[in-house]
């Protein structure tokens, strides 16, 4: 299995009211990724929002300066509003960090879940899956011919213009982001893109979607079982689970009731329980325990890739690193053993 971090950049506040300003924000996870390509991690991921409480408007800017201090790190957003976004733009800035990087460069495209980027770039949330399913198309369009020809309804008409630089990689992965829609797990077979699955509550659920993925991927003619699906959610890890839960309840829930897509007025103790216990989508606990989980999720869902979300609700920089080199000394090893999978795999 394969693992990664990934980290939205939220500028969550404090018991004082404080919050970490952005340039301090973003010099943390650049050092957070330094340290996550050191300890063996394999992947990093960046978040893309439109708001005052979010560091990460532009996260491929982000990801170029990680380029420059990191070696085997793959270098994604998580996820890229794609709907929002210039797919020709898109693509040249992530074909140019693919050059940067030495060939680390990969897309996660989403719908989002929040949703300020549409009127901030004058788009109609009416248009929601429309936008999304027309640019995903043009963007492999991009991806897969240095010549374009492009009619578009939702995008721009292209009568066969270059389309440069291209990627270092033969063809630069984009993987489709999801949350629990069904349309969407059978978009991404239909079209045979890999798939991440946005874990906020327990795998069970996401099991038929998955089935449904696989599906309609041999439906239209792609290899199913050949198409990677990775699963990720929120997760902090200490040395004892009293420690885990202690520590983390604080800026979780800050995380809930600041920098969600509809912020809650309280987030109780009471549900981060509920959601850190056996079957819940909550990472957090012991080492053994997030193991467990991390097997769970592999049993139901089958993914062979695992990521992360690190540093939720302002939790201090040495507690998420922590965090990070426990996930890559002990937890990464033992899962790995368990599945019968090298742990340099």
């Amino acid at each position: 299995m394969d693992f990664g971090i990934f980290t939205f950049g939220e500028l969550s506040r404090d018991h004082t009211g404080a919050a970490l300003s952005p340039h301090q924000r973003l010099a943390e996870i650049i050092e957070l990724a330094k340290l996550a390509d050191q300890a063996g991690i394999s992947f990093l991921g960046l978040g893309e929002h439109h708001r005052h409480d979010f560091a990460l408007s532009a996260p491929e800017i982000v990801l170029a300066a990680i380029a420059r201090e990191t070696t085997n790190l793959r270098l994604s957003t998580a996820v890229t509003v794609l709907s929002t976004q210039d797919p020709v733009r898109l693509f040249e800035q992530f074909a140019t960090l693919d050059l940067v990087s030495g060939g680390r460069a990969e897309i996660i495209a989403g719908r989002g879940a929040f949703l300020e980027s549409y009127p901030l770039f004058g788009y109609d949330t009416a248009d929601y899956d429309e936008l999304f399913d027309e640019k995903l198309r043009m963007l492999l369009e991009l991806r897969d011919n240095a010549t374009l020809n492009w009619r578009g309804v939702h995008t721009q008409t292209i009568s066969g213009m270059d389309i440069a630089p291209r990627p270092l990689q033969g063809k630069l992965p984009v993987w489709v982001g999801v949350g629990g829609t069904p349309a969407s797990f059978a978009r991404a077979g239909r079209l045979g893109l890999p798939l991440f699955i946005a874990l906020l509550s327990g795998p069970q659920r996401f099991r038929s979607l998955v089935e449904l993925y696989r599906h309609t991927a041999a439906k239209a003619g792609h290899d199913a079982a050949a198409l990677p699906v990775g699963a990720g959610g929120h997760f902090y890890v200490a040395p004892t689970s009293q420690k885990a839960r202690d520590t983390f309840y604080p800026y979780y829930r800050a995380y809930f009731e600041q920098n969600m897509p509809r912020p809650v007025d309280f987030f109780p103790r009471s549900t981060f329980e509920d959601w850190s216990n056996p079957g819940g989508g909550l990472l957090v606990g012991s080492p053994q325990q997030v193991v467990e989980k991390i097997l769970a999720v592999h049993e139901v869902l089958g993914n062979s890739r695992y990521m992360a979300q690190v540093g939720l609700g302002g939790l201090p920089f040495a507690e998420t690193a922590r965090s990070i080199e426990i996930l890559a000394a002990e937890i990464m090893p033992a899962v790995r053993r368990e599945l019968g999978v090298s742990s340099s795999a």
